[in-house]
């Protein structure tokens, strides 16, 4: 009795502490708290959901993100350092708790959206879609998670849910893509102000869905086991199945939550000291082939657009763009170069910009076409859908980009040559996908350790044997509130470490 009682305390305390943490100001007009209101309209849940994973994610994207996948080195000799592959285990807690606390506001959505009296296809086709993205995010960080009897504490009072394998849900995930397809092909628009994404477009929620899907099949389009019927779906959906299957189809289609400013679309950057903001320094990785490329997004000075210095407010060090070295051995600092400027500095820094709100966006989705073709499973130009790819990642920031695409990257030396072999279209491919995915949440990290590109410099400093993390660990409580489910995963999966890899890692 002891034993549950401390369970069920445990997880309601979990819940609450993830819900203080991630609570916006203002939400009064669209928001209702689901737990204490079972009959609030789906209109009301839909943008804390996606501004609270949101705030999860460009958290982490910052300070965990960016430090492996060296577009920062947050300088420093203590233990716990990213950059190193130094990962404290307290850090698995914070996505976990977060994205298992909006999953609950966005099964809240469903069952709101489906009672009998509301019915409403476009909000239930919305939260499936959230859903299979959140879970998607935890499966790619964790491995296997609770997923089929995850969320259930509540309703069926079961504190210690299983752990499903990874191959088991991402199955399922596809079904609640097709689901999703299914409920928004004759949906009708939502209540504008519920969706800061898209306006209420349920069109434009259905293209973000099935292009959700093909990041995902690609996901899993090495893995042997399964590696066919992937290959199979993406040309239906792309080929020979494509009416029924809309994908995103301009810069305007990308999922981006546009921070306005005004609570509660307020950027959960603005949260950051200002200082704390500036104090990270850029990584040579980064920095140096913007440099090379003459990128337009950190031109000095910008000559055309709106004036600003550089659309992503990185500071020179007198007059040049410099990085430092990512993973360099403690007691061997180098001087601090670029930075992200602060928004006391920078009017239009990132750290206050309407952009960084990135759920998924065009350049990407034409960057898995570009693989996808380059592999031959699909019809289309591989060249076109580079090249494409790459200018729509450069006008998503700067609209009123003059430069012709293919000069740029000829100039560049990053054109597409087709005589070059599949493994170099990949690290091309694979280096625009990389700035293409920047502020995402663990983007960039997911497809590194799923292609090895792009192929990123070894530092002397670096741990876990110099090897990219594969994962996340479980959160510790876990193993003491859910143990029996825990040791059975860790079982299955491996030891509960960063070095072990998830399933669609393994050969």
């Amino acid at each position: 009795m002891k034993r549950t009682l401390y369970k069920v305390i445990l997880s309601t305390a979990m819940l609450a502490a993830a819900a203080m943490s991630s609570c916006k100001k203002d939400f009064t007009e669209i928001n209702t708290d689901p737990n204490g209101t079972p009959n609030a309209l789906p209109s009301q849940l839909l943008a804390p959901a996606l501004v609270n994973t949101l705030t999860y994610n460009m958290i982490r994207n910052r300070n965990f993100n960016n430090e492996l996948m060296q577009v920062t080195v947050d300088m420093t000799d203590a233990e716990g350092a990213n950059f190193r592959y130094d990962i404290r285990k307290n850090q698995a807690d914070y996505l976990w708790n977060g994205w298992y606390s909006q999953l609950t506001n966005l099964k809240d959505l469903y069952a709101s959206a489906s009672r009998p009296e509301v019915n409403d296809k476009s909000y239930m086709g919305i939260s499936l879609i959230l859903q299979s993205w959140i879970f998607s995010m935890l499966t790619d960080t964790y491995g296997d998670i609770p997923y089929s009897e995850a969320i259930k504490g509540r309703s069926d009072l079961n504190f210690e849910p299983k752990f499903d394998k990874q191959k088991d849900i991402y199955l399922d995930i596809f079904k609640q893509l097709e689901t999703a397809n299914t409920l928004l092909t004759a949906a009708t628009n939502v209540t504008a102000n519920s969706d800061p994404v898209y306006g209420g477009n349920v069109t434009k929620w259905r293209k973000f869905g099935n292009s959700l899907y093909l990041r995902l099949l690609l996901r899993l389009s090495g893995k042997k086991e399964v590696s066919a019927d992937m290959i199979a779906k993406i040309k239906e959906i792309v080929d020979t199945n494509a009416a029924n299957y809309p994908i995103m189809a301009s810069n305007d289609e990308s999922a981006i939550l546009k921070w306005t400013g005004t609570a509660p679309y307020t950027s959960p950057y603005v949260g950051v000291r200002v200082q704390d903001f500036r104090a990270i320094a850029i990584a040579d990785f980064f920095i140096d082939h913007l440099v090379a490329w003459n990128d337009p997004r950190i031109s000095i000075p910008l000559p055309y657009g709106n004036g600003t210095v550089n659309r992503w407010s990185i500071a020179p060090i007198s007059g040049q763009f410099l990085g430092v070295p990512s993973g360099y051995a403690p007691n061997n600092a180098p001087a601090k170069q670029s930075y992200f400027y602060s928004s006391d500095q920078y009017p239009q820094s990132l750290q206050v910009d309407p952009m960084t709100g990135m759920i998924m966006n065009y350049a990407e989705l034409q960057l898995i076409l570009a693989e996808a073709a380059a592999k031959g499973w699909i019809s289309g130009s591989a060249a076109s859908y580079y090249t494409n790819g790459a200018k729509s990642s450069i006008t998503q920031w700067i609209p009123t980009w003059p430069e012709d695409i293919n000069t740029f990257l000829a100039n560049a030396d990053i054109q597409w040559v087709e005589s070059e072999t599949i493994d170099r279209k990949m690290e091309k491919i694979h280096l625009q996908k990389y700035y293409a995915t920047f502020l995402e949440d663990l983007e960039q990290w997911f497809e590194y350790r799923r292609t090895g590109h792009p192929v990123l410099p070894k530092g002397a400093g670096l741990k876990n044997n110099g090897v990219m993390p594969a994962r996340l660990n479980y959160p510790i409580y876990v193993q003491s509130s859910n143990p029996t489910n825990y040791k059975t995963a860790v079982s299955a999966q491996g030891t509960d470490d960063i070095a072990t890899q998830v399933w669609w890692q393994k050969p």
